[in-house]
């Protein structure tokens, strides 16, 4: 093990240039170390220093095509039940709200999580780890909030500590707890966003959360809510994310950028004042098709907007029970591009350098020296072929810090 050089491939860097916002590069050869799991040299091939040219563990591409390793930074992925009742109800009808208000909704996923063990969540979210895996996913972002209860909140996060351990994959947990009120606590929201403080206190002193979001909504918690829980998670050293203006502007991205949140999600609604809010504090939009497609939504994100304040776009599956439950991160890719118009080198960006920064990680979501070893190669003739095709997946290897990485989909070149 040691030194390894990847030849006959082409990069997509995700190095903008002026002329080239994903930082093509033909002919191109790739060094990394697989002990360190470190970038050490990607350039072209003919320009490759000598001393790189007699590596002993030497690979080829195969012509294919190589970006940075695919980012999901937003999913729910530990959860128990399913959710196809309620699917039902909205082809006749019955909206994402009046379902929640009967009862139905996250707090049906809820006594669903509640009741399932621990190894149960865990076998179910191995499934879709796997999904995503084949679509050449390296890092993953999983959200509590199906819990809300210390106990289940501790299970459903060390669940998806766990998946980390079990597959060549890294997991970036937030703590959701601020996702809906538990039914043991309908009507008394104030006093759920004590439990949530507390229960924040506790997990974070375990070593399981590593970011706070909170769902910021008519059916969710209010702007004086979600403060209140943005605090703590400050008080904690905890960076902060935002469900935000998905189903009507509650001035929520304005708040998140006021503590310079890494990203506010869904922003159907989005007013000018929270994009430049969210342009001047860094903070990304996470922009989720597939929950606007499995809702049928009919107003679209701004794309405009954000274009014009300069706000990153990341995109992202929000796999979950209820109102997306994909596991097809390219689908993303093609439903960006469709339903948002999105340019593809947009949506390319947003799953790889602009969801990097969505969960505030600077080593990863681009190709380069000394960054970290993740990487996808794929058998197409161009990066943009990702977001051309859907229901497609085409051959990947995947390299995970350095290390092939075997998936469902192909194995080591």
């Amino acid at each position: 093990m040691g030194l390894n050089l990847l030849t006959d491939c082409h990069v997509a860097t995700m190095r903008a240039r002026p002329d080239d916002p994903l930082g093509l590069i033909e002919q191109a050869a790739v060094v990394w170390d697989d002990e360190s799991g470190q970038l050490l040299w990607v350039g072209p091939v003919a320009e490759l220093p000598a001393p790189w040219r007699r590596v002993p563990l030497q690979h080829q591409g195969r012509g294919g095509w190589v970006t940075p390793g695919l980012i999901d930074c937003h999913t729910h992925l530990v959860y128990g039940g399913q959710r196809s009742q309620e699917f039902r109800q909205r082809l006749h009808g019955a909206s994402y709200e009046e379902i929640a208000r009967a009862g139905g909704g996250i707090v049906s996923t809820v006594r669903a999580t509640r009741q399932a063990s621990a190894d149960d969540l865990l076998v179910q979210a191995l499934a879709r780890v796997d999904q995503l895996r084949a679509e050449g996913v390296t890092t993953i972002e999983i959200k509590s909030g199906y819990g809300l209860q210390l106990e289940h909140e501790r299970k459903c996060l060390s669940v998806a500590r766990r998946l980390a351990q079990l597959r060549p994959i890294q997991v970036c947990t937030t703590f959701l707890g601020a996702h809906a009120l538990p039914p043991e606590r309908v009507g008394q929201a104030d006093g759920y966003i004590d439990d949530v403080l507390a229960m924040l206190v506790s997990l974070h002193e375990e070593g399981l959360v590593d970011a706070v979001d909170v769902f910021c909504e008519r059916i969710g918690f209010s702007l004086a809510q979600t403060q209140r829980v943005f605090e703590a998670a400050v008080a904690c050293g905890l960076p902060v994310k935002l469900h935000a203006e998905q189903l009507s502007d509650m001035g929520g991205a304005a708040l998140a950028a006021r503590y310079r949140a890494l990203s506010c999600d869904h922003l159907e609604w989005l007013s000018p004042e929270g994009a430049r809010a969210m342009a001047q504090a860094g903070t990304v939009a996470v922009l989720l098709p597939g929950a606007f497609y499995f809702l049928r939504e009919t107003r679209v994100p701004p794309i405009a907007l954000l274009r014009e304040m300069g706000v990153p776009i990341a995109l992202a599956t929000d796999s979950n029970p209820g109102s997306s439950p994909c596991t097809s991160l390219l689908l993303m890719l093609s439903m960006a591009c469709t339903l948002f118009q999105l340019t593809p080198e947009e949506a390319l960006l947003g799953v790889t350098h602009h969801a990097a920064t969505a969960l505030g990680l600077t080593d990863r979501g681009a190709l380069a020296s000394g960054l970290r070893a993740d990487l996808a190669l794929w058998q197409i003739t161009h990066p943009v072929d990702l977001c051309y095709s859907f229901g497609q997946r085409p051959p990947v290897q995947v390299l995970q810090a350095g290390r092939w990485a075997a998936t469902a989909n192909g194995g080591p070149p």
